[in-house]
């Protein structure tokens, strides 16, 4: 079997979020055209990004979400934008479409939003796993004599 390469990776990604999106538009029972109006993106576009033929960007996805009243997040994760990832997508998705930022700068920021929240998790599972050794290791202490405590 030959591996694939980058170019039909990406076919596959265009693909997976144009089906990801006409679902989702279907399922609101939005037409097309309605669809393009609400996300400000001409209906060709909308056509060809849905058929797999183009590639959105992360503020096309972000107008899209908002047209279709869903979250942002979850297109750039089938988009392959985005990680799925752990924390607040709010926070993520206010980073991702700050149209102050270069794309660089959203991902640098969305990094180091998860390093902070995984570092946090595992000082917590630390603590944690501390406290069950200390428990663990004062419920092992031999008991006190009867006669010592009844003094």
């Amino acid at each position: 079997m030959i591996a694939e390469g980058p170019k039909e990776q990406a076919k596959q990604a265009s693909a997976a979020i144009g089906d990801f999106i006409r679902e989702q538009r279907e399922q609101a029972q939005v037409s097309l055209r309605q669809l393009a109006r609400l996300a400000g993106v001409s209906n060709p576009y909308l056509s060809q990004i849905e058929r797999g033929l183009r590639k959105p960007s992360a503020d096309i996805l972000q107008q899209i979400a908002k047209g279709l009243r869903i979250s942002a997040e979850q297109l750039y994760v089938r988009a392959g934008i985005l990680e799925t990832r752990s924390g607040s997508p709010e926070v993520v998705a206010a980073i991702l479409s700050d149209d102050g930022l270069a794309e660089r700068q959203k991902q640098v920021l969305v990094d180091i939003y998860e390093s902070f929240r995984r570092e946090n998790a595992q000082e917590a599972a630390q603590e944690a796993a501390q406290e069950a050794a200390a428990a663990a290791e004062f419920d092992e202490l031999p008991e006190a004599p009867a006669q010592v405590a009844e003094i």
